[in-house]
């Protein structure tokens, strides 16, 4: 996919050039005609496999916590641990991912690669789940020591995770890339599509919360493993029908360097030349020497300026200013991904606290039915599934009409009106925990870890909703910002910094709960995470969640007035 575009539009006329897509080929490393390639006929392919890997995914993921607390009879507390360590390594990874699609394999070998690591993690995991369990005998201790079913479970589990560090950054990057950013319709396109994309990705998780589900808790774990490997391969196998109609990047041709190597070049050169006023830098053109004035266009990071240039007498080679500009792009990324990270720790809280308060709730819909308490998470992703079209097809055609703007509402927009959704949210699940805590205690069943507490889980249903409705704002407005702002020689490091918000937000998740549950419970106490969780304060966690989101939200406005977009 490496050949020389200018030297095959050499032997095109006039009208065939202009209907070549500049700086990308097609599948034989040709020129890519419009025409033929690229658009919504390759980016349904691209969706067609992220809807798998989310289908997998969740499969995994949204019963997780119950599968742990129970064949494998791990604690509360340290089932929610394990799940978010996980989480977050299987989305920090595309940092990794990333790196090595946009330095050496490219995205499309790159999602090959991880997708089949991906599958053979699938399928080890259905077989440990048929593995008998060492924990059998000890049904009444609280945990049990590791075993060859532990032990094969969690290879298994961050198999999974390495396949999806490969393949997360490069299906959205890729699919953007069908579309040419400097072609009026597609540019248009090009953003419906990160809306669609998202579309797709919770239909999956939807149809895999409404039926693994039920097949884990009523059939057999084994086969509720199994069922998401034999889906991944489907979706790996439609990706793969679309490879005669993909356009894949030619940027790599034009630039030898690692990108991560020139971005890094810059700060290393700015930190070298830190002492040196900007008076006394002079760069080397031709023969001569000349004194620079910092460029206009980088009036946020005067420091990396300093990369520019050399000091006098010098003969190493100074950064050039495309080089500089890249590197500033990243840098002025660094603090809205930052201050996002309130929102990856309250994402956490779906699989698993909001799940653990649904277990323990009256879910009958009749007599001799009760809903898996895992199932209530396809809420979220119905209200995405509705609100999604709504947004694209409705929202933002009427906001263009007064705005004047393509998408109808700028990204950091969109983002900071998810936080104030998120805020919502937490707000709504400390006050549902309170009213659940108090039926508890009214009725006596605080002190029984079994109990159901005579309450309807459809209480839940705000909380839900309200973070569905955030999802839709927030997450498909930072999957676009952070893939429209990184440099164009970095577009798969954009997904993967989207990705590293829940990843690293799963961990800070982790360490909360693992220093609050230090911290209350001291001395024989209940913690906040109690194992019976009638004997709990989750409604203490979510409100300090909720605290939290007040800060990010208001740190996010003070931080998108002062960006400035490339």
């Amino acid at each position: 996919m490496g050949s020389d575009t200018q030297t095959s539009l050499l032997h095109l006329d006039d009208d065939d050039a202009a209907a070549v897509v500049n700086g990308v080929v097609n599948y034989k490393a040709q020129p890519a005609m419009r025409s033929k390639s690229g658009t919504w006929r390759s980016a349904w392919f691209v969706i067609g496999v992220e809807v798998g890997e989310r289908f997998a995914h969740y499969g995994i993921l949204s019963n997780l916590i119950t599968y742990l607390t129970g064949p494998l009879r791990l604690s509360t507390a340290t089932a929610a641990e394990s799940i978010n360590v996980w989480a977050g390594t299987a989305m920090l990874l595309p940092l990794v991912g990333a790196f090595i699609a946009d330095s050496y394999v490219g995205r499309y070998r790159t999602i090959l690669l991880a997708s089949l690591v991906y599958i053979m993690g699938l399928g080890l995991l259905a077989v440990s789940a048929m593995v008998p369990s060492e924990c059998q005998a000890t049904s009444e201790s609280e945990s049990c020591s590791p075993n060859l079913q532990v032990m094969l479970f969690f290879i298994s589990l961050y198999m999974v995770a390495i396949g999806q560090g490969g393949q997360k950054p490069c299906i959205q990057a890729f699919g953007a890339d069908q579309f040419d950013e400097h072609h009026p319709k597609e540019c248009r396109d090009r953003s419906s599509f990160f809306n669609w994309c998202y579309f797709g990705m919770c239909t999956g998780i939807l149809l895999s919360l409404l039926t693994l589900n039920y097949v884990k808790d009523n059939i057999s774990w084994a086969l509720g493993f199994a069922i998401p490997c034999l889906v991944m391969t489907i979706g790996l196998l439609v990706f793969l029908l679309g490879t005669k109609t993909y356009r894949f990047n030619n940027i790599k041709g034009n630039d030898k360097k690692s990108p991560f190597f020139r971005i890094g070049r810059v700060f290393a050169a700015a930190i070298r030349n830190r002492r040196i006023s900007l008076s006394d830098i002079t760069f080397h053109d031709h023969e001569e020497t000349c004194t620079i004035i910092p460029h206009p266009c980088s009036k946020q990071s005067n420091f990396l300026h300093k990369a520019l240039l050399t000091p006098q007498g010098s003969k190493e080679e100074a950064c050039s200013l495309n080089e500089v500009e890249e590197a500033e792009a990243v840098l002025r990324l660094i603090p809205i991904w930052a201050i996002c990270l309130i929102f990856g720790v309250v994402f956490a809280q779906v699989p698993t606290f909001f799940t653990k308060q649904g277990a323990s709730m009256d879910r009958t819909i009749f007599p001799g039915f009760d809903l898996p308490a895992a199932s209530f998470q396809s809420l979220v992703y119905l209200t995405i599934v509705i609100v999604s079209p709504i947004y694209d097809r409705i929202f933002v055609p009427a906001v263009r009409s007064i705005t004047k703007k393509p998408s109808g509402i700028t990204m950091l927009q969109r983002i900071g009106t998810g936080l104030l959704f998120t805020m919502m949210t937490t707000v709504i699940a400390a006050l549902v925990e309170m009213k659940r805590l108090k039926i508890a205690r009214e009725y006596g069943v605080v002190d029984d870890p079994n109990a159901t507490v005579p309450m309807s889980v459809w209480w839940l249903i705000p909380q839900y909703l309200l973070f569905g409705i955030a999802e839709v704002f927030t997450a498909v407005g930072l999957q676009e910002f952070f893939y429209d702002q990184v440099p164009l020689v970095l577009k798969s490091m954009g997904p993967a910094l989207y990705y590293s918000i829940f990843g690293l937000g799963s961990f800070l998740s982790s360490f909360l709960i693992s220093m609050i549950e230090d911290i209350t419970g001291k001395d024989g106490q209940n913690s906040w995470f109690a194992n019976n969780i009638n004997q709990a304060h989750l409604d203490y966690f979510y409100w300090l969640l909720a605290v939290l989101s007040i800060m990010e939200l208001v740190l996010f406005i003070f931080l998108a007035k002062s960006y400035v977009y490339n």
